[in-house]
Formats: C-alpha cells, sequence, structure tokens
C-alpha cells in the first residue's frame, strides 16, 4: 500500500525478522509495539519456484491469524482480507449473510472460513472481503487483467481459459476503502469489498485491446461460463456513504500506460506460456 506510506507510522517485518507461527514470538512483538492497526495480509502458500508443503496450507495460515487474534487486546483493530466461499457454491452478488451456509472445501477457502469465525468472535477484526483485485505489481504471469496488458504490449494473443464473470476492484480503491476503515470504526466484522458490478474476462480483454488501439486474437480454451464470483456491496456502502469507485475502464487504461513505462521488467519469453 504505498499510497499510505507517508501518511501512517509503518511497521512492516519480514518473516524472517517475525515468525508468525512463533506464538512467543507473536506475542513479545505485539506487547512491545502496541500497534493502532495490523493489516494482516501474510499467506503461506506455494508459487511456481517455491517448495512450501502445501499440506500446511490450512494449519499455517489459520495458525498466523490466530496467533495474532489471541492478543487482540494489544492492538487497536486488525484488518485482513478473507475468501470464504467454496467454489462450489458461488452465487452472483453474494451477500455477507451467505458466510456460514455451506462449508468449502479447498484449504485455502477453509482456512479463510476459520479465521472469519475467529473474526465473528473478536469485537475489533475486520474482515474486508474481496473478489477480484487487480493493480500495479501483481503476479503478471497469471493476474488476467496485467497478463492481458502484457500480452497486448507484445503483440501476443490472450488466452482465457474459460471465460467466467468477476467482481474486479482495482488496488487504489481498496487501499481508499482500507484508509476509511482504519480510521473509523465500522459496526460489523466483514465487508464484501467489491464493485457490485461483475464483468467477465472476454469483455475486459476487449476494453484494454481498444485502450492500446491493437487487433490481437482472444483465445478461449473451454466453451461455456464458469461460475460467477461476485458480491454485493450494500452493506459497505451503507457505511461509505459517499464512497465513488473509479473507472473500470479508465483503470485498465491507467494500468496499461504503467506496463509500458515498465516494459523493461516484463520478461516477454514468460508470456509465451500460460500458467
Amino acid at each position: 500500500m504505498e499510497q499510505l506510506k507517508d501518511k501512517y507510522r509503518i511497521s512492516a517485518p519480514t518473516s524472517s525478522e517475525l515468525n508468525l507461527l512463533d506464538k512467543a514470538a507473536v506475542h513479545a512483538y505485539l506487547k512491545a509495539n502496541h500497534f493502532d492497526v495490523i493489516i494482516h495480509s501474510a499467506w503461506w502458500n506455494s508459487s511456481r519456484n517455491s517448495t512450501k508443503n502445501l499440506s500446511k496450507s490450512y494449519e499455517y495460515n489459520v495458525g498466523m491469524f490466530a496467533n495474532i487474534a489471541e492478543h487482540a487486546d494489544s492492538f487497536g483493530k486488525m484488518i485482513y482480507s478473507g475468501a470464504e466461499y467454496g467454489k462450489a457454491h458461488y452465487q452472483p452478488h453474494m451477500t455477507e449473510d451467505y458466510f456460514g451456509k455451506h462449508q468449502p472445501t479447498e484449504d485455502s477457502h477453509r482456512a479463510k472460513f476459520t479465521m472469519m469465525k475467529i473474526a465473528e468472535r473478536t469485537a475489533n477484526i475486520v474482515n474486508l472481503r474481496t473478489f477480484a483485485v487487480f493493480g500495479k505489481h501483481e503476479d503478471w504471469e497469471i493476474r488476467f487483467i496485467s497478463n492481458a496488458i502484457c500480452k497486448i504490449i507484445y503483440d501476443l494473443p490472450i488466452t482465457i481459459k474459460r471465460n467466467v464473470y468477476y467482481d474486479y476492484l482495482y488496488i487504489d480503491d481498496l487501499v481508499r476503502i482500507t484508509d476509511w476503515f482504519i480510521n473509523n470504526n465500522p459496526k460489523h466484522n466483514a465487508y464484501n469489498v467489491c464493485r457490485g458490478k461483475a464483468i467477465d474476462l472476454l469483455s475486459l480483454a476487449n476494453i484494454a485491446l481498444k485502450i492500446a488501439q491493437k487487433r490481437l486474437p482472444i483465445i478461449i480454451r473451454n466453451e461455456g461460463l464458469a461460475p460467477e464470483y461476485s458480491g454485493d456491496n450494500s452493506r459497505l456502502l451503507g457505511e461509505m456513504r459517499h464512497f465513488i469507485f473509479s473507472d473500470l475502464e479508465d483503470d485498465i487504461e491507467e494500468l496499461y500506460r504503467w506496463y509500458l513505462m515498465n516494459k523493461n521488467k516484463i520478461d516477454g519469453d514468460k508470456l509465451l506460456s500460460d500458467k
């Protein structure tokens, strides 16, 4: 959240400096610092080149979260982002009350589900539940909008494994929303942080091509639509009454210009195969 670094005094220890799985270390760190706000974004996962043991994903992610939540009296509030709805039960425009209707089976969603159960019992923990976020510094090899933009820059075909509707949110909007939650006391423990308007990957690809003023092939590898993943943001906007989301096409154009300026950081060879 580079936009906030000049506004707040930020402490961001690396995993080597603070092992969140070490209960004693977490306890000592929180007692010594008395943070006003903790933004918990640590996540145990496996990237393409990682040697991490995926079988530990649920245990470690819940463990890191619980080790912080256990000392909720040591800080003002904690903000994190959940994704508790299992893929088998996605519905368009899910509300916050949809949580708990089904038990997710994927380890990542199960971990987020358990984290939300902990948050429900802890007054000063709030879940900003996102559905699809895009922006600068994301992994352009696998994140669709950034990947499509980079392929356009290199005049390569855009590929879609299967078309699907997502509720995309630009990172700058997420930062503005997070800033509001830092400075205000929300009424609930969970909020769907989304635009409330889903858009499909094919439409996003065409928007990016229009911005670049190029005609390139769009390859859809599998027919039909995957289940839509979107949320109802009524609760969020009920408290942030004057919040206005940025224009999605403007956001994509801004990101396209940013990648053009940083083309030297994009390895075109890595765009030749889809991850």
